[in-house]
């Protein structure tokens, strides 16, 4: 009798931990990097954060495909926003040299999304971005479900149908 007790026992707490979900950690893909906003105050990558996909761009003022891409996606940011709740960082890696045009220049541009500065490109290097632009898409969590180079017109179709399912938990297709 106390063996069918102990079997019935142990299978209850087995079946009961089996049942419960699983709490799933996840590590996010940006890597946290000392970097400055617009101001000079500093800030961390890891405070990146947001209820919904998160694109950061690495760009420059000097990169006339970069420019073009973030005043295409300027264009369409407040719809994106309202529909998918993605928010934007763009983050200029400019030298210290032409780091002091920037905050001029994106006043000029009236941009609504969020403009870091990485003069040294330490988050660019702990990114592994190579050549600019380089977007990337990130999950809520942080994690990483796409990223492009380049910018050719036409390219924010794709990258907000990648903004949309990301919002919506879909898979990405690779290309």
């Amino acid at each position: 009798m106390k063996k069918i007790f102990l079997f019935v026992g142990m299978f209850l707490f087995v079946n009961v931990m089996l049942a419960q979900e699983p709490e799933v950690k996840t590590e996010s893909d940006i890597k946290a990097v000392d970097i400055k906003t617009l101001t000079g105050a500093n800030f961390n990558t890891s405070e990146i954060k947001n209820d919904g996909p998160i694109v950061i761009d690495f760009w420059a003022t000097w990169c006339k495909p970069c420019v073009k891409e973030l005043m295409t996606i300027d264009e369409y940011y407040s719809d994106w926003q309202e529909e998918t709740k993605v928010k934007i960082y763009a983050i200029s890696v400019d030298d210290s040299k032409s780091m002091s045009k920037v905050a001029p220049f994106v006043s000029g541009k009236a941009w609504e999304f969020e403009v870091l500065l990485d003069a040294n490109s330490d988050f660019k290097r702990a990114m592994g971005v190579i050549n600019i632009p380089h977007t990337f898409v990130f999950d809520k969590n942080g994690k990483l479900m796409w990223q492009h180079t380049s910018f050719n017109e036409g390219d924010e179709k794709k990258l907000y149908e990648v903004i949309q399912k990301v919002a919506k938990g879909e898979a990405i297709d690779k290309e």
